[in-house]
């Protein structure tokens, strides 16, 4: 068995060290069918982001998706991606950052677009569990 891509780790690693030197963390996705992005914004099959943390909400890269809500022409929107999409990281400033090869035939570990895979479990779970009723009792 292979072992965990270390992108996730180098993103968020990326994202910190951004954020930590004052910097504009952008991330360049290239768009599949599994991309929950704006597609108006979409150009040649690659959308970039500013993914600071005054650009969007609950910034989120797990090991294997990459989450976020953010503004785009004044409309909040939920974006999520495959981490294996993510072809680039830098810092809009320096133009520091570093370059990704796209996966072209990655396995998606979440059957749900966006969602933890420990999200998913727990869900499997919720929906083993016989339901409990709540009483009131006076």
């Amino acid at each position: 068995m292979f072992p965990a891509s270390s992108k996730p780790y180098l993103i968020r690693a990326l994202y910190e060290w951004c954020y930590d030197e004052s910097l504009t963390p952008h991330i360049v996705v290239r768009v599949d069918k599994n991309c929950q992005v704006p597609k108006a914004f979409v150009k040649d099959g690659y959308i970039t982001f500013n993914v600071g943390p005054m650009a969007t909400k609950d910034f989120l890269v797990n090991n294997d998706w990459v989450s976020f809500s953010a503004r785009f022409g004044g409309q909040a929107q939920d974006v999520h991606f495959p981490v294996a999409t993510v072809v680039s990281f830098f810092a809009r400033e320096t133009q520091e950052g570093m370059g990704f090869p796209f996966e072209e035939d990655y396995e998606l570990a979440s059957p749900s677009a966006g969602a933890d895979s420990s999200d998913a479990a727990a869900k499997d779970g919720a929906n083993n569990k016989k339901a409990t009723v709540l009483q009131i009792i006076k």
